[in-house]
C-alpha cells in the first residue's frame, strides 16, 4: 500500500504527540459538514418538491452509513493504521458532494441520496473512528480530553460550513443549479483539506506503544458484544443521539416554524446563524464534557447529559413559543450534552474494555449512532409532517416530539445505572495485551 502502510506512519523517536490532535480536527471538522445539512433542506424542498420527510433522507443514510461502515471497518482500521483509514474518508466524503452536485444539476434526487447518503456516509464512518484509537495510545493520561479535542471538530464542523454553505447558497442561488454548484465546491475544497490529515497522522512506535496503552482490563471487540456493559452503553448512545440529531437535522426550519406566527419571527439567515449557534454547543460541549469526565468519571457526566437533557426537553416543550433566547439556550444546552455524548464515549469504553481493541469496540457501539439516525429526524419530522397537514401551526409541530425526547432520555438514564465493571472472563489473558 506504500504511503497509505501503518508501517509509513510510525512516529520517529521524539515525535511531538500534539501533532495528532491538529491532523485528527482536519478530518473531524470537515465531516462535520453533516450537522449542516438542514441549511440544504428549504433549497431542496422548494427546487425539487420535496416533503420535510423527504428532504431527510440523504442526512439520514449518512448517519445510518456511519454506523455500519465504523462497525465493520473498525477492524480494518485498526489494522491497516490511520492514515489509510483517512484516505479512505477523504475520498469517499468528497466524492459524495460531487456525485450530490451531479444529482441536483440533473434533478435527480435519488442521486443526491446515493451521494451525500450512501458514499458520503462511509466516509463519515471510517473518518469518525480514523483517529480515535490512536489519540488514545498517544494520551493515556488524558483520554477524554484527547478523543473530545478530536471528536470537537465534528461537532465544530458545522460551525464553518453552515455560514458558508448558506453564502454559497446565495451567490450561487436557491435554486437546483445553485445546490449543485455548492456540493461541487465542498467537494473539491473538503478533499484538500482533509489531505492534511492524511500527512501528518503518526501512530507511536511499536516499544513505545506497548509501553503506553498496556491496561489492567483488556476486551476483544469480539468479547465486548456478549457483555451486558456493551449493550447498556449502546442504549446509552443510540437514545443521547436521538435526542440531539431530532433537533439538529430540522434546526433552521423548526425555529422558523416555533416562532413564525410571533411578533418577532426567525428569517432564513438568522435560522443558519441558529444552525451555527448549536455547532458551536456541540463543538465546545465535546471538549469542555469529555474534559470533565476525566475529573468526575464517566459515569457521572453521562447522569448530567441523559438527566438534565430530559429537563431542558421538558423546559422546551412547555415554554414554547414564549421566548427566542429561552429556545436558543435550551437548544444549545442539549446540543452540548449530545456532543459531550459523543467525545466521552470513547473514554468510557476505554475504561471499561481497556485499550487492546478499543478502536473496534468504538465502531460496533457506533451502530447505535445510525438507529438513532434514522429515529430522531423521523421522530421529529414525520410528528411535523402530520401535525402540519392537521392545519397545526408553530410550536404544536413539535410538542409531542419534544415529549418522546424525554421519555428516552430517561430510559438512556436507568441503562447508564446499569453499567458495572467488565467480569473477569471476558478479559483477555495476560500474553496477548499488548497492542496490535
Amino acid at each position: 500500500m506504500g504511503f497509505l502502510d501503518r508501517s509509513r506512519t510510525i512516529a520517529p523517536p521524539g515525535w511531538n504527540r500534539w501533532l495528532i490532535p491538529p491532523a485528527a480536527l482536519s478530518v473531524h471538522l470537515a465531516i462535520g459538514q453533516a450537522y449542516a445539512w438542514s441549511v440544504f433542506k428549504p433549497p431542496l424542498e422548494s427546487s425539487l418538491h420535496l416533503t420535510g420527510t423527504q428532504s431527510a433522507l440523504p442526512f439520514q443514510l449518512g448517519i445510518v452509513m456511519l454506523g455500519l461502515s465504523a462497525a465493520f471497518g473498525g477492524t480494518l482500521v485498526e489494522r491497516n493504521g490511520p492514515r489509510w483509514a483517512m484516505f479512505v474518508s477523504a475520498t469517499c466524503f468528497s466524492s459524495g458532494f460531487l456525485i450530490s452536485a451531479l444529482g441536483a444539476w440533473t434533478e435527480q434526487y435519488w442521486l443526491v441520496v446515493l451521494g451525500y447518503g450512501f458514499v458520503g456516509g462511509i466516509g463519515l464512518g471510517i473518518g469518525y473512528i480514523s483517529p480515535v484509537s490512536t489519540l488514545i495510545k498517544w494520551f493515556p493520561d488524558r483520554p477524554g480530553m484527547a478523543t473530545g479535542i478530536a471528536i470537537m471538530g465534528f461537532g465544530g464542523g458545522a460551525l464553518i460550513a453552515s455560514p458558508w454553505s448558506a453564502q454559497m447558497l446565495e451567490s450561487f442561488g436557491r435554486d437546483s443549479g445553485g445546490i449543485a454548484q455548492t456540493f461541487l465546491v465542498h467537494g473539491i475544497v473538503y478533499a484538500v483539506f482533509m489531505s492534511v490529515g492524511v500527512f501528518l497522522v503518526r501512530v507511536p512506535a511499536q516499544v513505545e506503544e506497548q509501553k503506553i496503552v498496556r491496561s489492567a482490563v483488556n476486551v476483544s471487540a469480539r468479547n465486548a458484544l456478549r457483555t451486558p456493559q456493551f449493550w447498556c452503553l449502546w442504549v446509552v448512545l443510540c437514545f443521547n443521539v436521538t435526542a440531539g440529531i431530532g433537533i439538529l437535522e430540522k434546526a433552521s426550519p423548526m425555529i422558523r416554524d416555533f416562532f413564525a406566527e410571533t411578533a418577532t419571527p426567525v428569517a432564513a439567515g438568522a435560522a443558519a446563524g441558529f444552525v451555527a449557534l448549536l455547532s458551536l454547543a456541540n463543538m465546545i460541549g465535546r471538549i469542555v464534557w469529555s474534559s470533565t469526565s476525566d475529573l468526575v468519571g464517566r459515569k457521572n457526566v453521562y447522569r448530567l447529559y441523559l438527566g438534565a437533557g430530559a429537563l431542558t426537553y421538558l423546559v422546551l416543550a412547555l415554554s414554547g413559543n414564549a421566548s427566542t433566547p429561552l429556545f436558543v439556550v435550551c437548544a444549545m444546552l442539549i446540543l452540548s450534552f449530545y456532543g459531550g455524548g459523543f467525545a466521552t464515549i470513547p473514554a468510557y469504553l476505554k475504561d471499561l474494555f481497556g485499550t487492546y481493541q478499543v478502536g473496534a469496540i468504538h465502531g460496533r457501539l457506533l451502530t447505535a449512532w445510525s438507529l438513532a439516525g434514522v429515529l430522531g429526524p423521523l421522530i421529529v419530522n414525520a410528528i411535523a409532517d402530520s401535525q402540519k397537514a392537521a392545519g397545526k401551526t408553530g410550536p404544536d409541530l413539535y410538542t409531542a416530539s419534544l415529549f418522546i425526547m424525554i421519555a428516552l432520555l430517561v430510559v438512556g438514564f436507568v441503562a447508564n445505572e446499569l453499567v458495572r465493571p467488565v467480569a473477569a472472563k471476558y478479559h483477555e489473558p495476560e500474553k496477548e495485551e499488548a497492542v496490535r
